[in-house]
């Protein structure tokens, strides 16, 4: 294989695009709602075979299989800064610290007017603020990786596929030591179709979205799958659109935590769950027992690196060091399984059907297929 150009399904990751020389790979949605590359002018491909070398879904290993070196739970000792983070602050202290440092920050933000998540670089800290939160779709790289100064030192954070192809990408041009990469423990990507039709819906009430978070703690940290969103219409703080998974229910997080519509390389091709990364650092919840009465929010820190403990030790964090099967509990430990609905899903997400519709007969499929398999 010379090019990408055969490649479907893949992470989306975008590092191929970044790697060509010739500037003719381009990073788009297929039809399914993730991201692929695809050749643009093939005749000007040169064959140097460097977007396949840098391809973490064509290598069956990770480019840096990292063992764990520790484990920490951990917050932002400011308690403002912990209630806007979706759990305890630690991945916007890092990049403070780092900025602070005279680092740069390639970081996700969400568009309102793209209606997407995308990478972006954060050069002060008022620019870092807008990193703060999960967001839990699939983010368009190319632009932020594009912005990138190889020259400089940069912390770069992403899902684990993501930086497992940006380390190869540093690794071919020999600047590692200028990078620490963070990554976090990933349940996977939804389709854009999913949530394209999702904040369609919430723009007819709200108008027009100028402020989405998709974890806070409304109604504290246990129950922080709370979606919020302010529109133009609706914009004030008490007139929101908002909904939580657990008490009202969300039609958007009840198909995306049944992996109802994943993307293909999330189920067949992850290699990144648990404790298998090739980032420096990589950073959670800390759910599980240890923590269960705490609301403010709590950090599951595992450091791979000796670069990312001393980063770590660097930051002005609570800390507290457990096994790292404590630190973990909770987490995905293998890639999940694709439910019986997956294929449905996949094709009612490209037809004018409301979501209401698509999560009923989904949960239906999924009953009915257990009920005969005898599950």
């Amino acid at each position: 294989m010379n090019n990408v150009s055969s490649i479907t399904d893949c992470y989306g990751c975008g590092v191929c695009a970044i790697a060509c020389s010739k500037n003719i790979i381009k990073i788009n949605l297929n039809k399914n709602g993730f991201y692929e590359p695809k050749i643009i002018d093939a005749d000007k491909c040169v064959n140097c075979k460097l977007c396949v070398n840098v391809c973490a879904y064509v290598h069956d290993d990770i480019s840096q299989n990292n063992a764990v070196h520790k484990s920490f739970a951990g917050w932002s000792k400011n308690d403002d800064v912990r209630f806007e983070c979706s759990s305890g602050g630690v991945g916007y202290e890092i990049g403070r610290t780092l900025i602070k440092a005279g680092y740069e920050v390639c970081g996700v933000r969400y568009n309102c007017e793209l209606d997407r998540a995308e990478h972006y670089i954060a050069t002060t800290l008022d620019e870092l603020k807008a990193s703060v939160g999960s967001k839990y779709i699939q983010s368009y790289t190319v632009d932020g990786f594009k912005s990138i100064d190889r020259k400089k030192k940069y912390l770069v954070t992403g899902t684990p596929c993501q930086i497992d192809s940006f380390r190869r990408y540093i690794q071919k041009f020999k600047i590692e030591d200028n990078f620490i990469l963070l990554d976090f423990f990933c349940h996977g990507v939804p389709s854009m179709l999913l949530w394209r039709k999702y904040i369609a819906r919430v723009e007819r009430s709200a108008g027009k979205s100028i402020y989405v978070s998709w974890r806070n703690k409304l109604t504290g940290w246990h129950d922080s799958w709370v979606m919020t969103v302010k529109g133009r219409k609706r914009s004030h703080e008490s007139d929101c659109v908002y909904s939580s998974h657990f008490t009202k229910g969300d039609v958007f997080y009840s198909l995306f935590l049944n992996n109802s519509c994943l993307g293909k390389a999330c189920y067949e091709k992850c290699k990144y769950k648990y404790n298998n990364s090739s980032a420096d650092i990589r950073i959670g919840d800390m759910w599980g027992q240890t923590y269960k009465d705490n609301q403010k929010g709590v950090s599951a820190i595992v450091v791979f690196t000796q670069k990312g403990l001393d980063c770590l030790e660097q930051c002005d964090l609570g800390l507290e060091e457990f096994a790292f099967e404590t630190v973990a509990e909770g987490q995905m430990v293998k890639p999940p399984k694709r439910p019986l609905c997956y294929k449905w899903c996949k094709q009612a997400l490209k037809m004018p059907i409301e979501l209401g519709i698509v999560l009923f007969i989904s949960k239906v499929i999924n009953f009915c297929g257990r009920k005969i398999l005898g599950k």
